[in-house]
């Protein structure tokens, strides 16, 4: 992977959107799951449609497989020669009044690169769950820390990780993965999905702005966008539902632009609502 990382990023996005292409192909039972996920969330379109932001989606995934390793080991000027960042006016003004800040970034393809970019201004917070296999864990820790920042161990106790928003340190906080057993069911986009209902309680803990983020990875593998929003309004409200639905929309809207570079095989509806008997086997079916 080291060696791949010299390529130009055109010869690596190419060589990693065709691997993707091979995963789509036999990957029958991820690619249903995609499948279902963007057909849920997306009911106004064509079978057709579907389909190809699927395929998509795979190519954007076999890049990021690549990539993702890439920015581990190029230097810091290449690095930011390929990213280009928007909108960062708000972010600004609250780092220089001195507000702490939530980074509100689902999984897009390339969501590690706005994490990169702005921890070389300031260290940020990433949860991080440790790999079994020591020797990757420490390559994928030595890779994520290269630019700075502070790496939470998802079981680690939340006391650490509030201290340490309140200490000035913005929090990339990536919110939409099934959260099972521990969630509040909240629409995301039209479906109900087992949801994380804890930033609203960082927020009001830390006093925190929340940013909406997004990466976009750019055709032809000429570099990144990333778009920073403005700080969300009335957030939070101090209601766990109201807050967590807010940001399933806010989410959702950062998706709409660009969906096939969302995160998609994973089974975000796996964990149903108890009223549907039949649960997940049903839904994926």
């Amino acid at each position: 992977m080291r060696v791949i990382s010299f390529l130009p990023l055109p010869i690596i996005a190419m060589f990693g959107q065709t691997i993707g292409l091979l995963f789509y192909a036999l990957g029958s039972s991820r690619r249903r799951i995609a499948y279902k996920n963007i057909s849920v969330c997306f009911p106004e379109l064509s079978d057709a449609e579907v389909r190809k932001i699927n395929r998509q989606h795979y190519q954007m995934a076999g890049q990021s497989i690549f990539t993702t390793t890439m920015n581990w080991w190029i230097s810091k000027k290449r690095f930011n020669k390929l990213v280009t960042v928007h909108g960062r006016e708000a972010y600004d003004e609250a780092l220089k009044s001195g507000h702490n800040i939530i980074i509100l970034a689902p999984h897009f393809a390339a969501l590690d690169v706005a994490g990169y970019i702005l921890a070389q201004e300031r260290p940020t917070l990433t949860m991080y769950q440790y790999a079994k296999n020591a020797l990757v864990d420490e390559v994928v820790k030595r890779g994520r820390l290269r630019y700075g920042g502070e790496l939470v161990e998802r079981k680690a106790p939340m006391r650490n990780l509030i201290r340490a928003i309140r200490k000035g340190h913005p929090f990339y906080y990536l919110p939409d993965q099934d959260a099972g057993s521990k969630g509040v069911f909240v629409p995301f986009f039209h479906e109900l999905a087992a949801t994380y209902s804890v930033l609203g309680k960082f927020a009001e803990m830390t006093n925190a702005l929340v940013i909406p983020c997004r990466t976009r990875i750019k055709p032809w593998g000429q570099g990144y966008d990333v778009y920073l929003s403005p700080p969300l309004e009335h957030f939070p409200s101090g209601d766990e539902l109201e807050d967590t639905t807010r940001m399933n929309q806010e989410v959702a809207n950062l998706i709409r632009p660009n969906p096939e570079q969302y995160f998609w095989v994973h089974k975000r509806f796996k964990t149903r609502p108890p009223q549907e008997q039949d649960g997940v086997v049903k839904f994926y079916q």
